[in-house]
């Protein structure tokens, strides 16, 4: 403690910096508020960065607060061999060389899932 070191007026500066950090008012949380519906819900920082990733349009309000739309199952459309009255006769087995037309022969129909 060198009174020509600087150590006690640093102990005094350091007190006062102290007492001064103190008497700051305390710092207000944020509030987080995400648009869905064309409505301002407030919302929980987790659930914004929720709705950011998943998009905000994915969202619906309920009665209990803010849900992820069920995804609508696509339709699927595929080819499918089957039988038919009237269909192709194919060389070997191969469906990449069709020979002719036949009674009870197969086809390509279109099926949806």
């Amino acid at each position: 403690m060198c009174p020509g070191c600087g150590t006690i007026s640093i102990r005094r500066l350091m007190s006062e910096l102290r007492r001064a950090l103190q008497s700051l008012p305390q710092a207000k949380s944020k509030k987080h508020f995400v648009d869905i519906g064309g409505k301002q819900v407030e919302v929980s920082l987790e659930k914004k960065l929720e709705v950011i990733k998943n998009g905000a349009e994915n969202y619906v309000i309920t009665k209990f607060g803010i849900a992820l739309r069920k995804p609508s199952k696509p339709k699927t459309r595929y080819s499918v061999l089957k039988k038919v009255d009237k269909g192709y006769s194919f060389e070997q087995g191969d469906i990449h060389w069709p020979n002719g037309t036949i009674d009870k022969g197969e086809t390509w129909l279109i099926e949806y899932e």
